[in-house]
């Protein structure tokens, strides 16, 4: 098949490939026909004929020569062969041309592909007027007054022009279809799926949090187990702890590329027992563990561990019984998993989107205004103190906004960072804040290595975000405490100020409070507010339930924000 598109001069293995394939074919059907080893030269003649049009098949010049030469040689050769045919009474009336003339698709079949619809009419020209110098100049036999002939040359003319005329039809065929509004109707089919079957699953929701728990509670059930965990794949290679069940949180091991039951189960999709534990400590003893994946399709979505304090706990019939229970489950995780990844996705989007909007709209015209200002502060005449007091008190009221768009931008635009961590996000924040605002900054971080679901870092990082905004516009304080405790599934994030307090004269109302409580609500977590002594205010939002082990804290006091 000749090259759709022209591309550098080089041989392609298909096309030549191809092209030789013709040959032998039309050397084979001329042997055939005429009997005479000295016919092949006209196909040696068409070999070199045929070079240049796939050698340098995107110059300009010798492209379309090497195919005029084709067809120049393949309609000579026809009359040639039609009457070596005749004159060796193996054909008869002149259809020994047909040995030859199939190649002529060849040289019409790459013009139309290139697009070359007056090529391709030039070359059929050509080619009827050389089919009639070739049937003239023959010898013995005149082919020209053979009807075979005739009709083989006027067979082969009209199948080029269908060649040339419908291989528009044929280069579309061959194209990938261009991209239609289609997957925007599949997307609305499949999300409305989607919001059936939320409407259907425990709790009512497409929670991956919440699905994770209901799975616990089922294989509880199903097998023995005094701690258990569902993870789920995250960024860098990493697992994150959706749920977990336990007397004491258990600091399991997360990454794939570890010496461990938990790799093994990913990799394989096999169920692994264990006789060791899956965590990354353990206090020694019997113990049994049971690492089983969730697989949807052909993907592994997240493992669901098991593990008792007892040897040998997870025989065979038990592992059928948890799979059992584990394969519905993973359809299930996996939809809320999707869900949440294009809720996350979209909600991004968006805050950059609104974040552009205001850049080159709100904020351009703002500083424009200012520019405006200044310039009348500056034509005023002598005496006018009163309006140069009063165009200063509205320059200084202007540059205000602007902080405060600068800051609204700053904060649609930061993001969790799955190198950083949720700590060093919220760190930035407060930092840049607490320097606008001449704060004191005091950060307390003790974040383990594992992590959260991407969009449950993002809810936690809006919250202390507002909480961190509302303390630097209405508290009026000297002092801001940030402190955040990260260990999956359980997170802590509580902002407090010496400010005046939560007052009802504190003009930030309730609406910043309602956004956080709902994205509290959304992550299963817990908003509260409370009175800080001996002044202040203190917001925490908390995320499951705190872990049963001594914290290690990394302390740091930053003045004026840094």
């Amino acid at each position: 098949m000749p090259a759709l598109v022209s591309g550098p001069a080089r041989i392609r293995p298909a096309e030549a490939a191809a092209r030789v394939v013709m040959l032998l074919l039309v050397a084979a059907l001329t042997l055939t026909a005429t009997g005479d080893p000295a016919q092949l030269g006209w196909i040696g003649l068409l070999a070199i004929a045929a070079v240049p049009s796939f050698v340098a098949r995107g110059h300009a010049v010798l492209a379309p020569l090497g195919r005029l030469a084709e067809v120049v040689v393949t309609c000579l050769a026809a009359g040639w062969i039609a009457a070596a045919a005749h004159a060796a009474d193996r054909v008869d009336a002149g259809f020994g041309a047909e040995a030859v003339l199939p190649y002529l698709a060849v040289p019409l079949l790459t013009a139309a592909l290139r697009r070359r619809p007056a090529e391709g009419i030039t070359l059929l020209a050509v080619a009827a007027a050389t089919m009639v110098v070739g049937g003239v100049l023959a010898e013995p036999g005149d082919p020209l007054r053979q009807p075979g002939y005739l009709a083989a040359c006027g067979q082969w003319l009209v199948l080029g022009a269908i060649i040339t005329f419908a291989a528009e039809t044929m280069r579309q065929l061959l194209q990938p279809p261009e991209p239609t509004p289609q997957p925007y109707a599949e997307a609305t089919r499949l999300l409305t799926q989607l919001r059936s079957v939320a409407r259907s699953l425990p709790g009512a929701t497409l929670d991956p949090g919440g699905i994770s728990e209901h799975l616990l509670e089922e294989l509880r059930a199903v097998a023995p187990g005094h701690r258990a965990a569902v993870l789920s794949a995250s960024g860098g290679g990493r697992l994150v702890v959706l749920a977990q069940t336990g007397a004491e949180r258990v600091d399991w091991e997360t990454t794939l590329d570890a010496d461990s039951a938990i790799a093994d189960a990913w990799a394989t999709q096999q169920p692994q027992p264990a006789s060791r534990s899956q965590a990354r400590s353990h206090p020694g003893g019997d113990v049994s563990s049971l690492v089983v994946p969730l697989v949807a399709g052909v993907r592994t979505i997240g493992l669901v561990i098991l593990e008792t304090d007892a040897s040998g706990a997870y025989p065979s019939p038990v592992i059928q019984g948890v799979t059992e229970v584990t394969g519905p489950a993973s359809l299930r995780l996996e939809a809320a998993l999707l869900f949440d990844d294009v809720r996350s996705l979209a909600t991004n989007e968006e805050r950059q989107r609104l974040a552009r909007e205001i850049h080159d709209g709100v904020a351009q015209e703002l500083v424009m205004v200012g520019y405006g200002i200044d310039n009348a502060q500056a034509t005023l005449p002598e005496g006018a103190e009163e309006t140069a007091e009063e165009l200063r008190v509205l320059r200084a009221e202007v540059t205000r906004v602007i902080t405060e768009l600068r800051l609204s931008l700053f904060e649609l635009r930061s993001e969790v960072d799955r190198n950083g961590g949720l700590a060093a996000a919220i760190a930035e924040y407060a930092r840049t804040l607490g320097t606008s605002a001449g704060l004191r900054v005091h950060f307390t971080f003790d974040e383990s290595t594992a992590r959260l679901p991407a969009a449950t870092e993002a809810e936690l990082l809006r919250i202390a975000q507002e909480a961190i905004t509302n303390a630097r516009k209405h508290a009026g304080a000297s002092n801001l405490w940030v402190t955040c405790t990260v260990d999956p599934p359980y997170a802590e994030i509580e902002v407090s100020d010496d400010g005046k307090g939560f007052a009802d004269t504190r003009p930030d109302g309730r609406y910043g409070l309602t956004i956080m409580a709902e994205r509290a609500e959304r992550i299963r977590g817990r908003l509260k507010i409370t009175p800080r002594h001996p002044s202040g205010t203190t917001v925490a939002v908390v995320l499951g339930t705190p872990p049963r082990r001594d914290s290690v804290r990394d302390s740091v006091s930053a003045p004026e924000g840094e």
